[in-house]
C-alpha cells in the first residue's frame, strides 16, 4: 500500500481510484479525438485552433522566462499561420538570453505537465481553467498587441472561463477539457519538434534566428545540440506530468 494511503480513509482511497480511472478514460478519449481530427473530413480545420494554442503557450513562455530574469515583457503577437513572437526588454547576459529562448521551447511541455497534474482532480481542474483564463486576460491587457492575437486570446480565455463555470454543475466537463488541453500541448512537443532543429524561424513578420540559434549564439554550442537538449527536457517533463496524473491506477 502506498505511504499516503495509510493516512486516507477507505472511502477516500476508493474515490481517488475512481478519479484516476476517470482521468485515464478522458486522456484516452483526448488522444483518440486528436488523432481522428487528422483523418475525418474538415478535421484539420477543427484542429487549427489547437496549433494556435501551442503557439500561444510558446510565446507566453518566452515572456514569463524574461520576467523571471527581471526583464520587461513588452509585447506578444501571433499570426494566422501559427507563428508569433514575444518582445522583451532589458540587458541580458548570455545565460539569461538562453533562458528566455528556452522558455518558449519548453513552455508547452511545462504547462502540459501542470495540467496533467491538476487534471487528477475535478475541483483542481476547474481552478486550473480559472487560473489559465486569468493569465490570458492579463496577457490581453498588458502585452497582446495585434488584432489576430487579441481575437484568439480573447476567445481562448472566454472558452476556458465558460467551461470552468459550467464545471460547477458538471464537474466532468472541466476535468475532461483540461486534460484535452494538456494532451494538445503534450502532442505539440512532438508534432512541432522540427522547429528544434532549424537555425531560422520563418514567421508572418519575416525570417529571424530561431530560439535554438539564439541559444547557440549565447552559449556557443551548435543549435542542434540545444534543440536536442530542450526536446529531451520537454519529453521528460511531459511524461513526468502524465505519470503523476495516472499514479493512482
Amino acid at each position: 500500500m502506498p505511504i499516503m494511503d495509510k493516512f486516507l480513509s477507505p472511502s477516500a482511497i476508493v474515490n481517488e481510484k475512481k478519479q484516476a480511472k476517470k482521468t485515464a478514460v478522458f486522456l484516452a478519449g483526448s488522444v483518440l479525438l486528436t488523432l481522428l481530427l487528422y483523418y475525418v473530413p474538415y478535421g484539420r480545420l477543427v484542429a487549427y485552433p489547437l496549433v494556435l494554442l501551442s503557439t500561444l503557450v510558446h510565446e507566453l513562455g518566452h515572456g514569463v522566462a524574461s520576467m523571471l530574469c527581471g526583464y520587461e515583457f513588452i509585447e506578444f503577437q501571433m499570426f494566422s499561420d501559427g507563428s508569433g513572437f514575444a518582445a522583451t526588454e532589458g540587458r541580458k547576459g548570455r545565460f539569461a538570453s538562453a533562458f528566455v529562448a528556452a522558455g518558449g521551447l519548453v513552455g508547452p511541455a511545462l504547462v502540459a505537465a501542470l495540467f496533467f497534474r491538476l487534471g487528477r482532480d475535478e475541483k483542481k481542474a476547474r481552478l486550473a481553467l480559472y487560473g489559465f483564463s486569468a493569465m490570458l486576460l492579463l496577457a490581453l491587457i498588458f502585452v497582446v498587441r495585434n488584432v489576430f492575437g487579441v481575437i484568439f486570446v480573447t476567445a481562448t480565455a472566454a472558452l476556458c472561463l465558460t467551461i470552468a463555470r459550467a464545471g460547477h454543475q458538471r464537474p466532468w466537463l472541466a476535468h475532461a477539457f483540461l486534460l484535452f488541453l494538456a494532451c494538445q500541448l503534450a502532442l505539440a512537443v512532438f508534432s512541432r519538434a522540427d522547429y528544434l532543429f532549424t537555425a531560422t524561424a520563418h514567421t508572418a513578420d519575416g525570417a529571424h534566428p530561431s530560439d535554438v540559434q539564439k541559444m547557440a549564439d549565447a552559449l556557443f554550442l551548435p543549435y542542434w545540440f540545444w534543440g536536442a537538449f530542450c526536446g529531451l527536457i520537454s519529453v521528460a517533463v511531459v511524461f513526468r506530468g502524465l505519470r503523476s496524473s495516472l499514479k493512482r491506477l
